[in-house]
């Protein structure tokens, strides 16, 4: 009794010092986070991907006065918390997002007999300034450490089947680590390691340097084997700091190659003129070398966990679209497969999991989609694809007078389209069967021809 009293007082407090954060609305607390036209968040500078967690609800403690996000998909960044609605019945702009700048306490898990029943919990304080919305650094609106702020504890209720325990250990790594201000200082070199070695004995006696008493018999036995241990464990973690040391470097290079990118697009777009082909076709190749380099934050089965074959088909969608614009709407499934593993860099994927994420577009509001030929070859196309304009250009091209005499063969078609050879034969095959071309089969292989008698029906034609 005497608990509810005091938290209705501290709320009409807290409603008489702070009207504008009441009258802030449900919609304005949590600071709105852009996604991609599949469905994946677009990250920030140096921003990488965590964890992932299905079926999650974001409540502040003020629920009455603030937005509850329902049943969503909360990824945790280096950056930020995102939360994104759920995909059956989401808008794009309906997006949130939470910056670790802004978290100033996360409150530890406890296991009770009353945590058993329902659904874990991760609760954490928020700074909120004094318009009502969270504390923004990006933004530059508020302090966090200024009189019109304060904070609001805000509970994640995770009612999917997610890792719970691990999503709070990475958590707490993320907001430790604040990778958000490595942007705005320079990182300081890590200190040098300290520690004591194992003092050696003098003549074998039974007293140490340090005047401890030397463990004899099995008792030293046994400590000499932790010792051991211990030593290979060092040697170990020392081993794996080398390897995140390089990974984060292979990250900065992959970051820097992005930042090359965008110059050259910006230095191509401003000289239009006063450039030769070979200068051109130079940028080209540098862009398309850098484009190649790598994905900065690449979905993972350890970061996603149940959700990895979702979370890799929308940022698959996402990484297509550039290579499909150069490639004329149209891509071998195969070329997509050495292209998006060899950004991913040591991330790699199989086969399935590439059919797999590519299968899923159907359910998704993705602009691109799987098509499957007749004859078994699978691509990658956008939706917007028209075979209409295809077939267009092929009879243009066997329309010409040589084309007439001599037809046309996939080679010719491939020059004209400017994609691979076996993608044009998969054209010319669907252009066949509509009844615009004829073909014929010598030694030298497939030769089309215009078909002269479009009017006959080629599923009836002995009418």
């Amino acid at each position: 009794m005497l608990q509810n009293l005091e938290q209705k007082k501290s709320f009409l407090i807290s409603r008489k010092k702070y009207p504008k954060l009441i009258a802030a609305g449900m919609s304005n607390f949590f600071s709105k986070a852009e996604v991609t036209s599949s469905g994946r968040p677009v990250l920030l500078h140096n921003e990488v991907e965590c964890h992932l967690l299905s079926a999650v609800d974001l409540e502040p403690e003020d629920h009455r006065h603030f937005s509850l996000l329902k049943s969503g998909l909360l990824i945790l960044t280096t950056h930020r918390l995102i939360w994104l609605p759920s995909y059956s019945a989401s808008t794009p702009t309906s997006a949130s997002a939470i910056p670790l700048a802004a978290i100033s306490h996360i409150f530890s898990s406890k296991k009770s007999l009353k945590s058993v029943f329902h659904s874990p919990r991760i609760r954490f304080q928020v700074l909120v300034s004094s318009d009502g919305r969270v504390f923004d650094p990006s933004s530059g609106s508020g302090s966090s450490s200024g009189s019109g702020s304060r904070s609001v504890v805000v509970t994640a209720v995770i009612r999917g089947k997610g890792d719970c325990d691990g999503f709070l250990v990475k958590f707490w790594d993320s907001w430790r680590a604040r990778a958000w201000e490595t942007t705005k200082t320079s990182s300081s070199g890590s200190g040098s390691a300290s520690g004591s070695g194992a003092a050696t004995g003098i003549g074998g006696g039974l007293y140490s340097s340090d005047g401890s008493v030397r463990m004899v018999g099995v008792a030293g036995i046994l400590r000499k084997e932790q010792e051991m241990w211990e030593s290979t464990d060092k040697s170990l973690q020392d081993a794996f700091q080398d390897l995140n040391a390089l990974m984060s470097k292979a990250k900065e290079m992959v970051m820097l190659a992005e930042k090359m990118r965008q110059k050259l697009l910006s230095g191509t777009s401003s000289q239009t003129s006063g450039t030769n082909d070979e200068d051109m076709g130079s940028k080209e190749e540098m862009q398309d070398w850098l484009l190649s380099v790598g994905i900065i934050s690449p979905v993972t089965k350890e970061s996603a966990g149940a959700l990895y074959h979702q979370q890799l088909s929308r940022q698959l969608a996402d990484f297509v679209r550039i290579p499909l614009e150069r490639a004329g709407g149209m891509i071998n499934l195969i070329d997509a497969y050495c292209l998006f593993n060899r950004a991913r860099g040591t991330e790699l994927i199989s086969p399935d999991d590439m059919l797999q994420a590519c299968s899923l577009w159907e359910k998704f509001d993705v602009p691109v989609m799987l098509r499957k030929f007749d004859s078994g070859v699978m691509v990658i196309q956008n939706k917007s694809h028209s075979d209409e304009e295809v077939f267009a250009r092929i009879k243009s091209l066997v329309t010409k007078p040589e084309a007439l005499r001599t037809g046309i063969s996939p080679t010719d078609a491939a020059m004209t389209l400017g994609i691979a050879p076996a993608m044009a034969k998969e054209h010319l095959l669907t252009a066949e069967s509509k009844g615009l071309l004829c073909r014929d089969i010598s030694p030298d292989g497939f030769r089309f021809y215009i078909n002269l008698f479009p009017e006959i029906d080629p599923c009836n034609m002995y009418l």
